[in-house]
């Protein structure tokens, strides 16, 4: 700008028409995906010293496996493969119970990217169709294994074994509404599944003698189960016919049926046993006992419930629930003695 003598003077511009240099995008750091990538695993860091999964290692390690081990084909100086350690196998399903997790192709997936599965394998991944066998090819090992869990927790004042408390719990079981029948859809499924045992023939003549072992271990089975069926079945429908023949020998049958139709009369009795209990109730002693049921019995279904998430099985099968339930009752016995014992020992070594 100049003025009227032609001097030049200084251009002076407001605050809001400074000229400004355009906005620059924020500069951020970009996520590669599209690379490999080669890195050391120090697996014994994986977890951090308490972790549940240490101690869960600690524990199984202290007791007696000699029922697992028994069963081991594999032995040194014979060609084959060796097999898994027991004491792995017990450690990973009771972790998985404790993360919620009951399905073995659940358990063999987390082995290939969970830490604390890395930590038990060693960066190996277990087969799924092993730890499915595992878990309910044991029931006499499983009941000791058990037994000596129990034995360590009343070694350590966790429990006193004085007193047992009775508590009842619903669980789901693994099946559907296409699995009740009646008495003449159960025959037919009976029949039909003898007859496809018959067409089956030997297993060991057929070209995959492994598959045709298993179709044929599943055809017998189902034959079982339906037979068994049946049996509940006949002693569901035996109930009501002895009732109906007491009522036509009865001596009073006149008074109270005289119509052809017939009424019903309702007659509530107690057995002998549920006498006896109602009777002990009433005295002051054993309703003292009964309130300690709820600190005992019911906290313990409802971690089961709540912490394990045992709402339904995951196995079928009367022998098979009874296997998960122990597993079950395992993984909640190892929690408390983690909670109550482990951390506490391993506190002042922390400090």
């Amino acid at each position: 700008m100049s003025d009227a003598s032609g001097s030049q003077q200084p251009v002076m511009w407001a605050e809001a028409e400074l000229p400004r240099e355009p906005q620059r995008p924020a500069r951020l750091q970009p996520v590669n995906r599209n690379q490999l990538l080669w890195h050391a695993v120090d697996v014994e860091k994986l977890v951090g010293p308490d972790h549940l999964v240490r101690a869960i290692w600690e524990l199984v390690g202290q007791l007696d496996l000699t029922g697992y081990t028994a069963e081991v084909r594999s032995v040194e100086g014979v060609a084959g493969r060796p097999a898994y350690d027991p004491r792995l196998l017990i450690s990973l399903w009771i972790y998985a119970y404790s993360q919620k997790v009951g399905w073995a192709r659940e358990v063999a997936r987390r082995c290939e990217y969970d830490p604390a599965f890395q930590w038990l394998t060693g960066m190996e991944v277990v087969n799924y169709h092993t730890l499915a066998d595992f878990r309910v090819q044991h029931e006499k090992a499983l009941d000791e294994l058990f037994a000596q869990l129990l034995g360590v927790l009343s070694s350590e004042g966790l429990i006193s074994l004085e007193r047992v408390v009775h508590d009842g719990t619903k669980v789901k079981a693994s099946a559907s509404g296409n699995s009740f029948h009646r008495e003449k859809t159960l025959r037919g499924h009976l029949e039909a599944a003898r007859e496809r045992v018959r067409e089956m023939g030997d297993p060991r003549q057929e070209e995959s003698s492994r598959r045709a072992a298993a179709r044929e271990r599943a055809a017998h089975e189902k034959v079982e189960r339906l037979e068994r069926a049946l049996k509940e079945m006949e002693k569901v429908q035996a109930a009501p016919e002895a009732r109906a023949a007491d009522c036509r020998n009865c001596v009073f049958r006149q008074q109270c049926c005289p119509g052809a139709q017939g009424r019903r009369i309702v007659r509530s009795e107690n057995v002998p046993v549920v006498a006896a209990y109602l009777a002990k109730m009433r005295s002051e002693a054993a309703r003292a006992l009964y309130r300690l049921r709820a600190p005992m019995a019911e906290f313990s279904n409802l971690w089961l419930k709540t912490k394990l998430g045992l709402r339904q099985f995951g196995v079928r099968g009367l022998r098979k629930v009874r296997c998960e339930v122990l597993w079950a009752c395992l993984t909640y016995n190892i929690q408390q003695w983690f909670r109550l014992r482990w951390k506490v020992r391993l506190m002042p070594a922390q400090a």
